[in-house]
């Protein structure tokens, strides 16, 4: 095939062009935001889930210190009707047996005061324990809230790139000879279409052409439309090839 140099040249414009449409494409697909956004996403699922499990802990121990409470009331309630009890004794056996009894709730009585204060200590931990998940919860979902808008952003400015350089590739395409274009089309779908070949190296592939090839291309007229035997692109050829 053969076409003007102009032409050929042109084909790097639109080479360029749909380079940007796809980077665009991509960009307005996956924002660079995308990924710390799916690990927040699994962040706070993993965050509601311990917040969960630590607002129960907080829960049962409180229920305990509850319990804990109403016992201790009711050893409290018999030392006191005890102790009347044993202050209008005249019996000197029942006296005895009331003291014992006395002995035993004062012992009841320290115990639970001591298991009291422990429970109060495990649900002081565990209600630290939820403060400081609530903490992580909201900076994560802040965090998140921030990059959405972000995201929301970004591809919003990628769509609007890839409709820009696509009417401008639309332009540019429009100057192109069709039967050149159509042909650029067909190799774009495995190869850059077209690139510029600098300093006898293909500019699709980067690959520097072997010395039998740079012989083929010095001998082709500058209207024939040649490509690279390693990618397959055409070969814009300028003063800076290298031939």
């Amino acid at each position: 095939m053969n076409a003007s140099p102009d032409d050929q040249r042109r084909l790097l414009e639109v080479a360029a062009l749909d380079a940007r449409i796809r980077s665009a494409a991509a960009a307005a697909r996956s924002p660079e935001q995308a990924a710390r956004i799916s690990e927040l996403m699994q962040a706070r699922t993993e965050l509601n889930q311990d917040l969960v499990r630590a607002r129960g802990t907080v829960d049962d121990v409180r229920a305990e210190q509850r319990r804990l409470d109403d016992d201790l009331k009711v050893v409290e309630a018999r030392i006191a009707r005890d102790t009347a009890r044993l202050a209008d004794s005249a019996n000197a056996k029942e006296a005895q047996n009331l003291e014992h009894e006395l002995a035993a709730l004062a012992r009841r009585k320290s115990d639970l005061e001591d298991a009291d204060l422990e429970a109060m200590e495990r649900a002081e931990a565990a209600e630290e324990i939820v403060a400081g998940l609530e903490a992580r919860l909201r900076e994560v979902n802040e965090e998140g809230v921030s990059l959405s808008a972000a995201a929301k952003a970004a591809v919003s400015a990628a769509q609007a790139d890839e409709a820009a350089a696509t009417r401008d590739r639309e332009a540019v395409a429009s100057t192109v000879a069709s039967d050149l274009l159509g042909l650029y089309d067909k190799l774009a779908q495995r190869s850059a279409g077209a690139a510029l070949l600098t300093r006898q190296t293909c500019g699709g592939c980067h690959m520097v052409l072997a010395g039998s090839d740079l012989s083929a291309l010095r001998a082709a007229a500058p209207e024939s439309v040649v490509t690279c035997p390693e990618c397959g692109c055409i070969l814009v050829r300028t003063e800076e090839s290298g031939l």
